[in-house]
């Protein structure tokens, strides 16, 4: 099974998520192309196995009993960016943060918000990422997927029904294997400038120089969620090696090995918040996997 791809059996996936947290994948692989998504997918269902789809692991805490079945990462072989005029057409690994660079190198503007997310082009378009008042959705022109009977689809900007760190494909299983943006001509000096302020702000306020998923919680209406913790008097707090961010308050950050404690940091900050607060926080971070026996 699988012998026709690059493949891991037992893979620790603390190796592949940017928390450094979670037990191992009965199987990892790293597709070279959309074919072979769809034919390790058809391989896996001949065998009974579960399918799980990650990119970069950047917005994921798996949990540390693992995974079962086979996981499909593919941040790893399926990075090719392209330009056709004022268009970047990138496969769904491709990091966000060298499409931005390539768009830049280009001379094109519309992704300078992208350039410290550190997730791929997949997940983005997926969860419509968004940083400083940019988000992917405003730059999208289509996006091609993987459907659950293995045909592909793609899908323009307004069949993706994007919406806060939302879009259609979470609601009806479509792998993301490629995306095209449409950006502005613009001077690269000036697109650089903007890229390196706004890195600038976020190596000032956001812990990265720790292991964490980004941003814990999606933003409440009409609140922030950093904010609202910070009320709550959990700056600092942590269970084992999981702490709440004393540089900013949206963010979980990990020091320990334990993804246990980092799920019970997160229902703990989701407890207080809404029993001081009144608002129930949303997990921005996707927990998949099972609990140790």
């Amino acid at each position: 099974m699988f012998e026709a791809f690059e493949v891991i059996r037992n893979a620790p996936m603390r190796e592949y998520t940017t928390l450094r947290l979670g037990g191992p994948a009965d199987y990892l692989a790293f597709p070279r192309s959309r074919e072979e998504i769809l034919v390790l997918i058809q391989e896996a269902k001949e065998a009974g196995l579960p399918v799980t789809v990650i990119g970069h692991g950047s917005n994921l805490l798996v949990l540390d009993g693992g995974i079962r079945g086979l996981v499909i990462r593919v941040e790893k072989n399926m990075r090719n960016i392209r330009i056709e005029n004022t268009r970047v057409i990138a496969q769904a690994g491709a990091m966000l943060i060298v499409t931005a660079q390539t768009a830049a190198m280009a001379g094109l503007s519309g992704l300078e918000f992208a350039a410290g997310i550190p997730g791929t082009v997949g997940g983005g378009v997926a969860m419509n990422a968004g940083a400083y008042d940019g988000e992917l959705s405003r730059v999208t022109a289509w996006v091609e997927c993987l459907r659950p009977d293995g045909t592909f689809v793609t899908l323009s900007r307004e069949e993706m029904d994007f919406g806060y760190r939302h879009s259609v494909i979470q609601d009806r299983n479509l792998i993301v294997t490629e995306a095209a943006f449409d950006l502005t001509p613009g001077a690269e000096a000036d697109i650089r400038q903007t890229m390196a302020e706004l890195n600038a702000r976020r190596a000032e306020k956001q812990p990265l120089d720790q292991p964490s998923a980004g941003s814990a919680f999606k933003r409440p209406e009409g609140a922030y969620a950093a904010a609202l913790i910070d009320q709550c008097g959990l700056r600092g707090y942590s269970v084992g090696g999981a702490r709440v961010s004393e540089k900013h308050a949206g963010f979980l950050i990990n020091t320990g090995d334990s993804s246990a404690d980092f799920l019970a940091l997160m229902r703990h900050v989701q407890r207080i918040v809404s029993e001081r607060a009144g608002v129930d926080l949303e997990p921005e971070i996707r927990v998949i996997g099972e609990e140790q026996a």
